[in-house]
């Protein structure tokens, strides 16, 4: 596996974690690039936007544009995935819970 689809795995899971930790289980693109900075992965907003669309595609988030951001939301199919009750594709697989 190469290391920038290691790095786009391990951000879809961050991601993903991210929507779950917020009540209405949404943030924006923004705010998510700031979030991914704080994991080492330091990406341009566009970057961020290419891997909302691709979770959009997969089923695990929703994707609202709201002028030049987009705001994503975590599905049931997400949740899912986080809950590790399916696995998505492209998107690394989180830890069992201890």
């Amino acid at each position: 596996m190469s290391l920038d689809t290691f790095m786009r795995e391990e951000a879809r899971l961050i991601i993903l974690k991210a929507l779950a930790e917020q009540q209405d289980e949404s943030l924006g693109s923004e705010m998510l690039r700031r979030h991914l900075a704080t994991f080492a992965i330091r990406r341009e907003r566009e970057w961020v936007h290419d891997e909302l669309r691709w979770l959009a595609e997969m089923g695990a988030v929703t994707v609202t544009v709201a002028g030049t951001i987009l705001i994503a939301t975590l599905t049931e199919k997400g949740a899912r995935h986080l809950g590790r009750e399916i696995a998505i594709d492209g998107v690394m697989r989180p830890s069992r819970p201890r």
